[in-house]
Parts: C-alpha cells; structure tokens; sequence
C-alpha cells in the first residue's frame, strides 16, 4: 500500500539526517526531484545529501549547487533514506549497502513496475514524472519552492514528459508548472542547458550510431545501437548518447523505437519507447526490466549485437500480428 504525502512528510520533518539516492545514469527527473527535495529539507535546517554513484550529466550539472555527493561516509546512518525516481535497489547497485543502513527508507516513484520495498512507499504511475510527486510532497510539508527549487522541479517535469508532448502529459502536469512559474523560474533557461549544451563528440557519436539503424515489421520497429568503440573513436561519453531512442520514435510510420548500449561484452543496456498503442513495459519486463507503457528498458546478459537479435524476436512475438 501506498503512503500519503503527509505520512512521507512527517517522516521526513521528524528526522534530521537524510540522504536521497536517485538511480544510476540519471535523467532529469531523477536529478531534478532529487535536488528539489534535498534544497527544500535543507531550507527546514535538515543535514540533506544527494548520494550519487556516477558522474552528473555535463547538461543537468547546473542543478548541482553543493548536493551531490560520492562520498558515502558524509554521514554516519542516516535516519532516513530515500529512493527517488527508482523502484528497486538495482536502479543503485553501488549504494545499497549505505541505503540499508538506514533506520528508514522511502520510495518515492512513478513506474508502474515498481513494487514496495521500502519502510514508506509513495509509487503513482499515473504522476507524468517523480517531479510532480515531489512537488506535492513539498506543497505537504508547507516547505518553500523559490526559484532554484522551482527550477529543478521544471527540469524534472519537462525531461519525462519530452517538453510536454509524451501521452503522459495531463491537466495537473500543466497546473503544476504554473505554479512554479511563481517562483521565478527561467523556463527558457533551464530548457538551453538540458537541450541546447551538446558537444561536438555527441554529435559525432550520433552520426555513428544512426549508421547502425535497422527497421522491421514494415516500419514499425526502429532499432539501433552504440558500442564501446564508437565511444572511443569519437571521444564521446556514453551519457552523450541520450535522445536517440526519441529521435527514432520520431520517425514516421515507427510505434517502436529501440535503443542498444554496449556496457560490455557480455552485457547490453535497452532502451524502449513507443509511440501511441504498444506496452514497451511489458516487452522490457520479459527481460527482468520495466518501466512505463510508453518508456521502458532492460539489461539483456549478451553482446550489442546478440542483444539485438532478441530484441527483434520478441518486437516480432510481440507486435508482429
């Protein structure tokens, strides 16, 4: 069962050292709801961090103003952990053991595949982004939302909903962020560094990787990948790599847009979206993944290029009638 945002925020105002773990490679809704929450329980007097394992995206930094940290011993255990954004501890494989050593733990999701693993759960799969949920719980704890707070939040808020054109876009989405335009915020400001920042070896890399694009089942399914040589020959990070599914969904004639990384050998990262009809979650949850119905991904146990032949079988199981 789910708790209410009063009984999180009760939890969260009784305690006084709290870290907050978003998932691993994060986006801007992870990021966002992370820094929005962390800022906000800082303003309450809380020692708050953001524990991250991996490096913040080069287009999501400008959110980081002292919050993120790899150090895990910036606190002894914590009277409260919270996952944001991230239904399972495999979504933070490096930080579990410092997650667990919590005296409590908070989910607070919106993927439909997330089941409850933690002392308070908060999963609404129906919320467009975890920002629109941490939003609420803010509203909840009667917490101040200033122009940096509001700024993540929109962060969050635009990157899971693709600039508010994904289906999962509502009313609420709307009313949402107008009320953080009463914050100050600088929407257009926030919008050039998420999406106007790429470098010259993002560019390059992308090049590469649509040379490898593949369609099946008339069109329908658009499928391409990246290796780690690419990476190499181009100088790129592999964060770099992010929106090539959605260029692919934005293809004419594709509900299906599929996305490889090579993480190693041995083991290849899938990203999945699709466009109007088809249940990606339900593709990604064949491989142990999950996600929304429109968005989803997995980790399939063989090479880039074996991967891509699995995930062509089951588009073909799935979608093929």
């Amino acid at each position: 069962m789910n708790n209410t945002f009063q009984e999180i925020g009760n939890v969260l105002l009784n305690s006084e050292n709290i870290l907050l773990y978003p998932h691993l490679n994060m986006d801007g809704d992870a990021m966002g709801s992370a820094v929005a929450l962390c800022r906000v329980l800082r303003s309450a007097g809380k020692n708050c961090y953001v524990l991250i394992e991996d490096k913040v995206p080069d287009n999501l930094a400008f959110m980081d103003h002292g919050y993120c940290t790899m150090d895990q011993n910036i606190m002894g255990s914590p009277d409260v952990s919270v996952c944001v954004d991230c239904g399972d501890e495999g979504r933070f494989p490096a930080r579990v053991d410092k997650f667990r050593t919590s005296k409590l733990t908070v989910c607070i999701d919106h993927h439909r595949t997330t089941e409850n693993f933690c002392d308070y759960n908060c999963v609404d799969p129906g919320s467009a982004a975890t920002g629109q949920l941490i939003f609420k719980l803010i509203k909840e704890m009667n917490l101040p939302i200033d122009k940096e707070t509001g700024e993540a939040l929109f962060a969050a808020i635009t990157t899971d909903t693709g600039n508010f054109q994904y289906s999962n876009t509502t009313e609420e989405t709307h009313r949402i962020v107008a009320e953080l335009y009463e914050s100050g915020i600088e929407a257009n400001k926030v919008s050039v560094a998420i999406y106007e920042n790429n470098s010259i070896q993002r560019l390059m890399v992308n090049g590469k990787i649509l040379e490898t694009l593949e369609t099946i089942l008339d069109g329908k399914c658009a499928l391409c990948y990246v290796t780690q040589a690419m990476l190499e020959e181009t100088g790129a990070m592999m964060e770099e790599t992010e929106g090539i599914v959605q260029q692919l969904r934005a293809l004419a004639g594709v509900e299906v847009a599929v996305f490889l990384k090579e993480k190693d050998e041995n083991t290849t990262k899938v990203s999945m979206r699709s466009k109007s009809y088809a249940d990606v979650a339900e593709i990604a949850a064949s491989f142990g993944g999950g996600g929304h119905i429109r968005a989803a991904g997995a980790t399939i146990n063989h090479s880039v290029t074996e991967s891509l032949e699995i995930i062509k079988q089951k588009l073909i199981e799935s979608l093929g009638a």
